[in-house]
């Protein structure tokens, strides 16, 4: 299978589950600004939506949006932790944080990519992050994970989208109980080795 991503993007949170998962796959790294794979052709032409995470299958087939694409790898595994099968609570709990993270997190931070948004409505985007933070601090101070004891598709994704306040310098500081969970997650082989991938890709950029 062949995943296209990029670098400081949310498809970080599909690699992460395909290494715990041990999927192989092949990266295919692109130039979402540009919408340019390696060699210069359109990706438009792969996915018309021009955003990544796109999943290259087997078959031929191409599966977009991450939140999808974590179940579809998940689900290639049957009896992983990442994302308990059948029609059962523990299920619907994986998949109401990725709806929340989604929702609340991923798209919170949208207005902070776009050089265009107004310094205000900027201000108001890190206020409603702050607010989000806060409660995640509050729910990390019970367990390790977003679900209990088990990490899951969901932190993969949920730690790729916190980790965004990186990049625009936000201070996690005063969410000690998220901050442990950052580290808790970055401390996973997966996750370490899909950060190398994607530092590698930044330094062949010149980044």
């Amino acid at each position: 299978m062949k995943l296209y991503l990029a670098p400081h993007a949310c498809s970080l949170a599909v690699d992460i589950v395909a290494r715990e998962l041990e999927l192989p796959l092949t990266l295919e790294w692109i130039d979402v600004r540009a919408k340019k794979l390696k060699d210069g052709s359109d990706y438009f032409k792969i996915n018309p939506k021009g955003q990544v995470p796109t999943l290259g299958l087997e078959d031929g087939a191409l599966l977009t949006e991450g939140t999808v694409i974590v179940q579809c790898l998940a689900d290639s595994r049957p009896g992983n932790r990442l994302l308990p099968s059948g029609a059962n609570m523990a299920r619907y709990r994986v998949l109401e944080w990725l709806s929340f993270i989604s929702s609340e997190l991923h798209k919170g931070f949208t207005p902070l990519f776009r050089p265009t948004t107004p310094p205000a409505y900027r201000d108001i985007a890190i206020e409603n992050l702050a607010k989000r933070f806060a409660w995640l601090n509050e729910e990390l101070s019970t367990r390790p994970f977003l679900t209990g004891e088990n990490f899951t598709v969901a932190d993969a994704y949920g730690y790729t989208i916190i980790t965004w306040s990186r990049i625009h310098k936000l201070d996690l500081s005063p969410w000690p109980h998220l901050v442990a969970y950052i580290d808790r997650i970055e401390s996973r082989p997966s996750v370490r080795a899909a950060r190398e991938a994607e530092a590698e890709e930044l330094r062949r950029r010149g980044s």
